[in-house]
Formats: structure tokens, sequence, C-alpha cells
């Protein structure tokens, strides 16, 4: 039996009673540590919590091992229960999707627990779940790579009046590019970068110099948006703003999400008032 349980948003005491039960009688417990993470990560310190309140020794997988070498994992779930742990819900990533399609494959019995995570916490800031367009993923540009696939479903939404996501880059373990260069010193040796986190602030920079390029008024520095701090943590923070202002906010450590408001109905509108910009 290979158990994908989710974790929630917040830290190891969001995974719910059948999670909890499931992770306890497995054999092998991994815990991934690439699409997000817990309030207080995945560092030593805060993978012996999780290791304390659920009793069992969890082996961190990240994005290499996920995606390049998940046989191994797979093969353990054929001959004993495993648990693979995601922070938020299982499905919140297409790679645990693909991990089901290939455990399924194998004639391996998949069970899923379900669990909060941004796709359904975002409505804590008062903006319905069902006025929500297609959410889209703004990455970390470089010198060379500044990618806007994003923003023509960002019109699609808008002109449709419905808010969009913008779910923040995460950068962990990502390999150099002096690594990934066949020529360098770095030859046969994986050098990784240091882990990033996306900021709104980042993003919203991002956001503007891409409609700047596309010269259209999609939305602008004085568009709404809501800027969400580590969401579902105790320390959660929401703000609500003109880009141009959110601009100017500490939002603090990571993880950040960002809405772009599109037409209010007048209940959010209310909601919205405890959070905007003063």
């Amino acid at each position: 039996m290979l158990y994908i349980v989710g974790l929630g948003l917040g830290d190891e005491r969001d995974i719910t009673l059948r999670g909890l039960d499931a992770v306890r009688s497995c054999h092998k417990v991994y815990v991934e540590a690439y699409t997000s993470l817990l309030s207080f990560g995945l560092a030593s310190d805060g993978l012996s919590k999780l290791e304390k309140l659920y009793g069992k020794e969890i082996e961190v997988a990240d994005r290499e091992m996920v995606e390049e070498r998940a046989d191994v994992m797979l093969q353990e779930a054929l001959e004993s229960d495993v648990a693979f742990l995601v922070v938020g819900d299982p499905f919140g990533a297409t790679t645990h999707t693909d991990l089901v399609v290939r455990a399924k494959k194998l004639g391996l019995e998949v069970k899923v627990i379900h669990n909060a995570s941004v796709m359904n916490a975002i409505g804590v800031c008062g903006l319905q779940l069902y006025r929500y367009g297609e959410t889209v993923s703004i990455p970390f540009f470089t010198e060379t790579w500044r990618p806007d696939s994003f923003y023509e479903k960002i019109q699609n939404n808008r002109q449709l009046g419905l808010h969009t996501l913008c779910l923040l880059d995460i950068r962990v373990k990502e390999p150099s590019f002096e690594s990934l260069c066949s020529s360098c010193i770095y030859r046969g040796k994986k050098v990784y970068e240091p882990p990033r986190f996306m900021t709104i602030n980042t993003a919203i920079n991002q956001l503007l110099e891409v409609q700047e390029m596309h010269g259209e008024s999609v939305y602008n520095a004085d568009s709404i948006c809501v800027g969400i701090a580590r969401l579902g943590s105790q320390d959660q923070m929401l703000v609500a703003g003109s880009m141009k202002k959110l601009l100017d906010v500490d939002f603090g450590a990571p993880l950040h999400c960002l809405i772009i408001v599109g037409e209010l109905h007048p209940v959010e509108e209310e909601m919205m008032q405890f959070y905007l910009i003063k």
C-alpha cells in the first residue's frame, strides 16, 4: 500500500487523525520537500518535530528523488506499507498525480488522505472560491529567461471578472548553472543553488514588467491585489491594496502568494476592508 498523506499548511499538528493513523502504521515514511514547506521548514529541527509527533523515522524526498528515482519508493510499497507526506493537499502539485499513475501501473494500491491546501485556504481573505479563474505560477526571472505565459491566463480571468491566484516560485535544491555546464570544473558533481522563495514584492515587479512589455491594460500598478504570507500558520499575514502599495509592505518569511482581484461581490467588498492598507 502507498499512502499519500496531506499535512496541511501550518505545522506538524495539522495532519488529520486518519493521516496520523496511516503514518504510524507504515514501515517507511517519506516527506516531500520541494513543492511547499511547513511553517518551520524541513531543516533537522523541523524534521525532528515531525518524527517526535508521528513516532516514525522520516526520510526527506527532494525533487530529484521523486521525479527521477521514485521507483525505489514504489518498490518498497510493493513489499510493505509506505507513506509519502505532502505539505498541503496531495494533489496540490502535478508531480504527485504522476506518482499515483506510476504506482497504479505497478499494481500498487494507493490511498489518498486529503488536507487543507492553498487552493481552499485562500478563502480566508474573503474572496469567494467560486469566483476564481485559472491559477497561475510566477517563476523567477533571470537575465536571459523572462517567461510570460501566465499573462494570457490572467487576461482571460480579468475579462471574465474573476480573481487570479498567483503561486510564487520555490527553488529548493535546484542544480546551479555551473554544475549543468558540461565543460566546467563542476563536471560530474552536482552543485545546488541556495534555497529561494519568491516574495510578493518580487512577483509584483515581474508582473508589472510583463504588463509594460505587452503594452495592454490587463492590470497596472493601481490594480487591487491581496498579498498573503504564511497561509495557514499562526502568524499568517494578509494585506490588500494596489500593486504599488503592496510593494512597500514587508511580508516577512515565506511562503507568499498573491491574488489579483477581479470584480467584487458586495460581501467580498466588505471583507476586503478588514485587510485594506489605510
